[in-house]
């Protein structure tokens, strides 16, 4: 039977895997993005994510639309962020107040809902005081658009800093962390891991597959099948699929073959069960990566089988860089 688990410590209980919708919109067309959230319910997911900037605004659209004509949106916690560029306007992203309450307003529009249940901003800005983007959070909060507030892929001190200043102003305080996390990419569980167990925070890892490297979709190191995530993102992926990652693949692959699942659910599996991890976001593309996803939703990880795992990545290194994207991050992946 699956477990729900603490939306950190807020009592909110969400399914232990989050269905990101990414590709609704785009590369997965409308009829069949409303298929995969009308599955992934009717498996027991609870916990959908998404952000107002992926397919230029589609994706929000697409699962309004799904969640308008199924009747479930009180069932189901509800995700989107806001930082990224969606227009052409000087104060079309960012983290400040305008763009914040303005990105709301669109995102809400676009979801056919009157509140979103977690606004996580997309990523940490580094030339707005915190204070100014919280006191925007905080509105939204007591004017009921927004139920909680997350932040995504911030360096640890930055989440840390928010806390305080939550904190020191009075001001509704973050309750989760999207970062990047897999099996090829450990470095939050030096720090951020740490501080999400000390402070109550949820963890809800983007790339738990590695962007499809620890699903074999890759062979050669500058080999990229046509329709391949590094195809479709260009130079930032295609940096992340180093000869080391590409060598933890096969045996990765033996382990999965010996318990009798595939290699992503393996990948998944140790993802889902790691220490302080709320829910990692699966992104498919295609119904069978849904359902392939779905079968892991009722196991567990063997403990006797973690340090396997650690024997083909050490906890907290990295044989790939998913952080590749972020400014705030100096220290790169050598292969």
């Amino acid at each position: 039977m699956m477990d729900y688990r603490p939306l950190g410590r807020t009592g909110v209980m969400v399914s232990p895997l989050c269905l990101g919708v990414m590709n609704f919109g785009g590369v997965t067309n409308e009829a069949d993005s409303v298929a995969m959230v009308n599955r992934a319910i009717e498996a027991g997911i609870n916990f959908i994510d998404t952000a107002n900037v992926y397919n230029a605004g589609e994706s929000e659209r697409v699962l309004g639309v799904a969640l308008k004509q199924n009747g479930k949106r009180s069932d189901i916690v509800l995700a989107t962020k806001v930082f990224s560029t969606v227009g052409q306007g000087p104060n079309d992203r960012g983290a400040s107040r305008y763009h914040i309450m303005k990105a709301c307003e669109d995102s809400l529009r676009r979801l056919q809902v009157d509140h979103i249940d977690l606004y996580q901003l997309h990523r940490p800005s580094q030339t707005i005081p915190q204070d100014e983007t919280l006191r925007a959070f905080d509105d939204l909060v007591r004017s009921g658009k927004v139920r909680y507030i997350g932040c995504s892929t911030f360096p640890g001190w930055m989440v840390m800093e928010a806390l305080a200043t939550s904190e020191q102003h009075n001001l509704v305080r973050y309750i989760s962390e999207q970062p990047p996390y897999n099996l090829l990419d450990r470095r939050i569980e030096n720090e951020l891991v740490p501080l999400a167990q000390r402070y109550g925070l949820a963890l809800i890892p983007w790339s738990p597959l590695a962007g499809g490297i620890l699903a074999g979709r890759y062979d050669e190191k500058n080999a990229f099948p046509e329709g391949s995530r590094a195809v479709r993102m260009g130079q930032t992926f295609q940096e992340r699929v180093s000869q080391k990652a590409l060598d933890v693949v096969p045996k990765l692959r033996a382990m999965a073959d010996e318990r009798g699942i595939t290699i992503t659910q393996l990948a998944l599996l140790w993802c889902k069960d790691q220490p302080a991890i709320t829910a990692p976001i699966i992104g498919p593309r295609t119904m069978g990566h849904l359902e392939d996803a779905l079968a892991i939703l009722d196991k567990k990880l063997d403990d006797s089988d973690r340090p396997l795992f650690d024997a083909l990545v050490h906890p907290g290194n990295a044989v790939a860089d998913f952080h590749n994207s972020n400014d705030w991050m100096k220290a790169r992946i050598v292969d």
